[in-house]
């Protein structure tokens, strides 16, 4: 039975997606049977993965109980894929009906006994597209840029959370936040990172040990649609994300 992970913020450009394609890839790197999901109706994760959001299935059709869940899944050249696309910012006032908080969840039923690890992208933005990846979700990861931005949203992040694990999901865990665009060579990144671990504690969450160091390798990959393992897998930036893949699985995530 697969783990859901959601990858999740409500701030945008915090590094959900690449954090999403690096534990998607890095989990099928240790072979494990991997399936990402898209729930932010921009599609750069189904982008990144060189995903067809276009012609075939959507998690919009698969949302609407169009397509049987185990058509709305692509074969990418890494993992499989459930693409988005621009559908998917209308569900809010198209899906009206009790219980669409669980659609994704009922979806994911079908198919959670043939992965090992299903890892969901999130929008910056609590909708009912956050609210259906976290009732479906085991487990969640924040990712978080070393800036006080960021820091700014994480309690109120963690208690838009707390609500909604209390109200559908009450065995969701809260995993910890992610510090990505780290330099531990300048004294702001080192006191954000303190703030930060400060912050984790209050809200009942933990600061993750790996902390994510800045590089355009990420973007590169990213645009050229290759997993960044095998774009530049000596990258400082590509050792910290196999790294916290590392620390997750040693934790038995």
């Amino acid at each position: 039975m697969a783990r859901v992970i959601s990858v999740t913020n409500q701030k945008g450009g915090v590094g959900k997606t690449t954090t999403s394609l690096a534990l998607a890839a890095g989990f099928m790197r240790k072979g494990y049977r991997t399936l990402a999901v898209d729930m932010d109706p921009q599609g750069n994760l189904s982008f990144g993965l060189g995903g067809d959001s276009d012609d075939g299935p959507t998690v919009y059709d698969l949302l609407k109980g169009d397509v049987h869940p185990r058509f709305a899944v692509q074969r990418t050249s890494s993992v499989d894929l459930i693409s988005s696309n621009i559908l998917l910012s209308g569900v809010e006032l198209e899906f009206t009906q009790t219980g669409r908080e669980y659609l994704l969840k009922n979806a994911l039923a079908n198919l959670r006994d043939k992965y090992d690890y299903v890892v969901i992208d999130t929008p910056p933005a609590l909708s009912i597209l956050t609210v259906n990846a976290f009732a479906a979700s085991d487990y969640v990861v924040i990712p978080m840029v070393a800036d006080i931005f960021s820091l700014q949203g994480i309690a109120q992040l963690s208690d838009t959370i707390m609500r909604l694990r209390q109200a559908c999901n009450p065995e969701l865990i809260i995993g910890g936040i992610l510090l990505s665009k780290y330099d531990g060579r300048t004294v702001l990144s080192k006191r954000i990172k303190e703030t930060a671990e400060m912050v984790a504690g209050q809200v009942g969450t933990r600061l993750f040990k790996t902390t994510i160091r800045n590089s355009i390798v990420i973007p590169e990959s990213q645009t050229n649609q290759v997993s960044m393992y095998e774009y530049a897998s000596r990258n400082p930036a590509v050792k910290d994300y196999a790294a916290f893949v590392q620390e997750l699985l040693a934790e038995g995530v």
